[in-house]
């Protein structure tokens, strides 16, 4: 039986046993991580078959055209990024412990990376990891934390070292999300929403059996989950085709606009950036399976995300107008009013623009680095934050 043969007989098996309309979706979800479609290229036992990742997406079609639930929608962070680190970097127990109830979403996962003083530079970041014997000690504020305040557990990257430079005295933890230590403070978004927050951290002690690769290699354990990350937004941001650039060509036909040659003009703009962004994470995503790691394809594949949100938004408010705040029928309001206020946090979230655009230049274009930045004096050496102004 050939790979492929063996998945599509395990998920029609997986669908036979637990039909997604008569189980509920955490019993659903524990038996696909069981069988080993969770992450089909994932050790076995741990959600995964050991196979390519390119066998997962005919698993997804068919489990999506038959109504199963999605771990990604019930736990995008966690399902998207936290994941992937903890399959990279975390210990076997590490892996027993928390793939499988973060796939199920019984456990809700965020990640704290940014702080006030190290939003579009991470590596500056402050919050210090003091050993103090099999513990470490936890000090510091994270901000714009997703979801941190219906997260169980984190993934935080702390400082344990400051006499090494910026990048190199850092070092990754899995942190208690509700134990009294962390403080999360939620952040009101012009949506009227709250899925960011603010998050401190008051002599929390995190285990050192919770840390999560080498001391001081912090660095790379942040780099998977932001090129996860990266891939996870470039993705929803560039859109699958259907869906979201559907429901607006048939808002453009309601209204009547097919025939309007700048409406017209404006969405064939729309369509063929999606077009392209698609075209780009097909390759992103090709490299990935043929065994590459996520490189610098998911900082473009953001990018391009996120401008394509923009353009979205730009012509959203052109069909619609007023009608954004004043109507409440279908093509109004609710719905198309949080896309054109939610939009500009795309270009934050994940990475700024401005960043991304850095990674491109550097890493694809092979432009030289900003003169400015220091990568080699130790850290505590460095003016960073509020300490630069």
């Amino acid at each position: 039986m050939t790979d492929q043969a063996r998945v599509i007989e395990l998920t029609e098996q997986l669908l036979a046993e637990y039909p997604p309309a008569t189980t509920d979706p955490v019993t659903f979800l524990g038996a696909q991580f069981d069988l080993g479609l969770a992450w089909i290229h994932f050790d076995e036992g741990f959600g995964g078959l050991g196979l390519a990742r390119s066998l997962q997406r005919p698993v997804l079609e068919r489990l999506q055209a038959a109504g199963a639930p999605s771990a990604g929608q019930r736990n995008p962070i966690g399902a998207g990024m936290a994941a992937p680190t903890i399959a990279t970097w975390g210990t076997d127990e590490q892996k027993k412990r928390y793939l499988r109830p973060l796939f199920t979403g019984e456990e809700v996962w965020c990640q704290l990376f940014s702080e006030p003083g190290a939003g579009s530079d991470v590596a500056a970041l402050a919050t210090s990891a003091v050993p103090d014997g099999d513990d470490w000690v936890i000090n510091g504020q994270k901000v714009w934390t997703t979801l941190a305040h219906l997260a169980s557990f984190g993934i935080l990257v702390a400082r344990t070292d400051p006499n090494l430079p910026k990048h190199k005295g850092l070092t990754g933890f899995i942190v208690n999300m509700r134990d009294p230590a962390v403080e999360i403070r939620p952040l009101r978004q012009m949506t009227g929403g709250a899925s960011f927050n603010e998050v401190f951290f008051n002599e929390l002690r995190v285990p050192d059996d919770h840390r999560l690769g080498d001391v001081n290699n912090g660095w790379n354990v942040a780099l998977t989950t932001l090129m996860n990350e990266r891939a996870a937004i470039g993705a929803g941001g560039g859109g699958g085709g259907g869906g979201l650039y559907g429901r607006v060509i048939e808002m453009t036909r309601a209204f009547g606009l097919t025939d309007d040659p700048i409406t017209r003009q404006m969405l064939v703009d729309l369509i063929i950036h999606q077009r392209v962004s698609n075209y780009n994470n097909q390759r992103a995503m090709d490299k990935i399976k043929a065994g590459g790691l996520p490189g610098p394809e998911m900082s473009m594949a953001k990018l391009a995300g996120t401008m394509n949100m923009r353009r979205m938004s730009d012509y959203v408010s052109h069909v619609l107008g007023v009608k954004l705040v004043a109507d409440s029928g279908e093509w109004g309001t609710y719905s198309w009013g949080q896309l054109v206020l939610g939009g500009p946090g795309g270009r934050i979230a994940g990475g700024t623009d401005e960043v991304m655009r850095n990674i491109v230049g550097e890493r694809v274009l092979g432009l030289p680095k900003d003169p400015g930045i220091d990568s080699n004096s130790p850290f505590k050496d460095l003016k960073v934050g509020t300490q630069a102004s």
